[in-house]
């Protein structure tokens, strides 16, 4: 990056942009590889899923037709901390536990929750005027997860590549 700031209009500077791209594709699918798996509880083949096409924190709500009117109204105003995993045929939901340890031992894992297949997911963009939040939504609004993203960037980055893979 640095090299690349000072070679704005050299030659070479083409080859650069391009071998800083394919670096941080490594570095982003290397940190993606690191976070699954760390996923623990999940009894299927993460491999089945398809490509990781992203994973991030984020805080979430929910609402389920079916079930107590109570749940219900609880869910509404406590969000849940998750850890979405985005892969190409589902998205998973997990819990992040982080562990005590020294270096390699101190990384986070994550709780398997549940997951949503992407063939029965469908994508609201914009929820109530924030611009931070988007909902995910499941078997005809069956289930509907209202998602936070910590900044307006990161919302726009999911909700692009969720379109993608639903199209």
């Amino acid at each position: 990056q640095e090299m690349l700031k000072y070679s704005k209009n050299c030659e070479g500077a083409e080859d650069l942009q391009e071998a800083l791209t394919s670096i941080l594709g490594i570095l982003k699918a290397v940190n993606d590889s690191m976070h699954q798996i760390a996923i623990t509880g999940y009894d299927g083949n993460l491999n089945e899923l398809g490509k990781l096409l992203m994973q991030g924190s984020f805080s979430v709500w929910t609402d389920h037709k079916k079930g107590h009117a109570k749940v219900k109204d609880l869910a509404r105003f406590k969000p849940m901390q998750r850890h979405l995993f985005l892969h190409e045929k589902a998205v998973l939901f997990c819990k992040k536990r982080e562990e005590n340890g020294e270096g390699y031992e101190k990384a986070p894992s994550y709780s398997y929750k549940h997951s949503l297949n992407m063939a029965a997911v469908g994508i609201t963009e914009n929820v109530k005027g924030d611009a931070k939040k988007f909902e995910i939504w499941y078997n005809a609004r069956e289930e509907v997860y209202i998602i936070q993203a910590p900044t307006p960037e990161v919302k726009a980055t999911w909700v692009n590549e969720i379109r993608k893979v639903l199209t």
